[in-house]
């Protein structure tokens, strides 16, 4: 964060609190997982949902708290309305974005993948389906599906009707069934799919990746123009099978629990080079995702916690 904020570090760090804290700080801090979640599902950027954190922050301080019924709830509204501002000004940025623009990956505590539906709704997968919603159907869809909200609560959030929220979270959920990946994939089936990628791609063996590839895997590497990247989605297994069977020689693959999902973290000389996660449809590896670009891989040295 900025050195400009650097007295409310405190409470946007979750750190500890004494029996000084006050009310607001207090508050602030025992909602904060879940306001950066929140903010995140909306952006799919760490650093962005950071940001909107701070923004949360300013504001709740400046909020009579006598005036509040419902503090959690007050909350959200704030970090809602500051993500939206904050996913307009991002949509404008990822315009003008070197390659595919890919969600920035966090480091997940394993006990992430026991909620479903929230390791579901921060997977790789799933952020790049929210990408395709407009912002308001976004908000709407994260409140309603993943937090559970109130309409009346979203419709404060948002600035729209009941009514026309309703009609909204409709017409989101829908396109978002229609995207979404087919069946819930357990654990272990990741583990499994990448653990064969992993040996697949350790020696080399085309073949034994051609197998766990499906026939129209897509492959999305993100570089932002910072590191070497393909600058078009790759299709098809064989094409996909060729430019991994070309990951720099030397390099370690280790697994990670990545947004919820088992992934691989590429290691050269020791340093994150590539965030690998995946998407798999009936047992095949449907989707590849690499995130290397340097700005978005901060968050993979230690665990974030996401929460609702």
């Amino acid at each position: 964060m900025s050195e400009r904020h650097t007295d409310t570090a405190e409470p946007l760090a979750g750190g500890r609190m004494d029996s000084a804290t006050d009310p607001a700080t207090e508050a602030f801090v025992a909602h904060r997982n879940l306001l950066f979640t929140v903010a995140y599902e909306m952006l799919g950027s760490a650093a962005d949902a950071e940001d909107v954190l701070q923004e949360t922050w300013l504001r709740w301080t400046a909020v009579d708290l006598e005036t509040v019924r419902d503090q959690r709830a007050y909350l959200v509204r704030i970090t809602t309305r500051q993500a939206l501002k904050r996913l307009r000004t991002l949509g404008r940025r990822k315009e003008s974005y070197v390659g595919p623009w890919l969600p920035e990956p966090l480091l997940t505590a394993p006990d992430v993948a026991e909620d479903v539906e929230l390791a579901d709704s921060v997977s790789t997968a799933m952020l790049l389906v929210l990408e395709t919603l407009t912002p308001t159907e976004r908000a709407v869809f994260v409140l309603r599906e993943v937090f559970d909200l109130d309409y009346d609560e979203i419709a404060e959030a948002v600035g729209k009707s009941q009514a026309a929220v309703r009609q909204i979270a409709h017409r989101a959920r829908s396109h978002v069934a229609a995207r979404r990946p087919r069946e819930t994939v357990s654990p272990n089936e990741t583990r499994d799919a990448l653990q064969a990628f992993q040996q697949a791609v350790e020696t080399g063996d085309l073949q034994r990746l051609l197998d766990i590839l499906a026939p129209d895997v897509v492959f999305l590497a993100d570089g932002g123009g910072l590191k070497q990247a393909a600058l078009a989605p790759l299709v098809g297994a064989d094409q996909v099978a060729h430019v991994l069977s070309r990951i720099t020689p030397g390099a370690s693959l280790e697994p990670a629990q990545v947004n919820g999902h088992p992934a691989l973290i590429v290691r050269i000389d020791g340093d994150i080079d590539t965030v690998i996660t995946v998407r798999i449809d009936d047992g095949l590896i449907t989707g590849l995702y690499a995130v290397r670009n340097p700005e978005k891989l901060s968050h993979m040295e230690r665990e974030t916690t996401v929460s609702r």
